[in-house]
């Protein structure tokens, strides 16, 4: 009989953590998060010493040979995006990092009574991926598995952050109840200056509060690169721009917030952010959703990775807490038959 307190999960492509945060926060208990970036290991081992971090290819990932029970509830993970990203050439299917059949694979070893996958928009509306979906469902449907899918934005779930996440979620046929995607906030999310300015005064800085009312929006989905190009900026200069209307210099990243001597200079034009402060990544990772006390490691560049390109943990621990209520939910109508 499922209990709440007994529900499992396998996770691949685990990251740093966010989806691994939010399905904690629901109620699963990890039995295996994969992870080939070893960076992003070691901050999972530093943040949960007691979790089964496996660091390989999840393509070498044998769950009958690493796992001591293959009787799972949940399978999750956010399989990597630049094979569907906008920001990338989207050759899909054709792209060596397209992880979508090892998601099928495991499925069809493990059995899980449901399965969670998260990646870029494109992938649940883009045209050009329409013969992807559809094969997605039918690889899916072959293993009995019943597939929905849908977009949903960080800031529905109180994340500062405009963040548009595909979401797979397939529940195996034999789990009565139906999946119901979770319900939105009301609540507007907090501003990037509501969200950032104690951490934009930590250091001394006396304009943190001027600053803050500049920062008056949501802010812009951070771009965390792929694992060759990308993550010592915010982005390209279109990202840049939409920082600066938020009073925030995108150019680099900061180790430390803004000190006692800082001045807060306006710019016009081209490049006229560069009077604003920079976020620190620990900054970014607040607007991603993090706990505070979640530690990254590795250097600068490579914890603005881990951080730009996690699931945000707010929006998985509410999809996560909707499958387990159908699991569960699904045990008490079948105990009533």
């Amino acid at each position: 009989m499922l209990d709440r307190n007994t529900l499992t999960s396998v996770e691949i492509c685990a990251g740093a953590g966010g989806q691994a945060i939010g399905l904690e926060q629901a109620g699963f208990q990890h039995l295996a998060l994969i992870e080939y970036n070893s960076d992003a290991c070691r901050t999972l081992r530093y943040n949960r010493p007691e979790w089964n971090v496996i660091e390989k290819d999840v393509r070498e990932f044998d769950p009958v040979q690493e796992l001591a029970s293959v009787d799972i509830d949940l399978l999750a993970g956010g399989i990597p995006c630049t094979p569907y990203s906008v920001a990338g050439k989207q050759l899909g299917s054709d792209d060596h990092r397209d992880l979508l059949p090892e998601a099928i694979r495991l499925t069809e070893t493990i059995r899980p009574r449901a399965v969670m996958l998260e990646n870029v928009s494109a992938l649940v509306k883009g045209v050009k991926f329409a013969y992807t979906r559809k094969a997605l469902a039918e690889s899916f449907a072959e293993l009995g598995y019943a597939v929905q899918m849908e977009i949903l934005d960080a800031q529905h779930f109180g994340v500062p952050q405009r963040r548009r996440r595909a979401l797979v979620v397939a529940i195996r046929n034999d789990v009565f109840q139906k999946f119901q995607w979770p319900i939105r906030l009301w609540e507007l999310p907090p501003t990037v200056g509501e969200a950032l300015e104690d951490s934009m005064a930590s250091n001394g800085w006396s304009g943190a509060s001027e600053w803050a009312r500049l920062a008056n929006g949501i802010a812009p989905t951070l771009v965390g690169g792929s694992t060759i190009h990308g993550g010592g900026d915010l982005g390209p200069d279109r990202a840049k721009q939409a920082w600066s209307r938020l009073a925030v210099n995108g150019d680099a990243l900061e180790l430390e917030p803004p000190g006692p001597k800082f001045r807060l200079r306006h710019g016009v034009g081209r490049g006229g952010w560069k009077g604003y402060p920079k976020l620190t990544a620990g900054q970014a990772a607040m607007l991603q959703g993090f706990p505070p006390d979640w530690h990254f490691t590795g250097g600068k560049t490579a914890r603005y990775k881990q951080i730009g390109n996690a699931f945000p943990p707010p929006v998985a621990r509410a999809v996560a807490a909707s499958i387990m209520s159908t699991l569960l939910g699904s045990q008490a109508d079948e105990s009533t038959r």
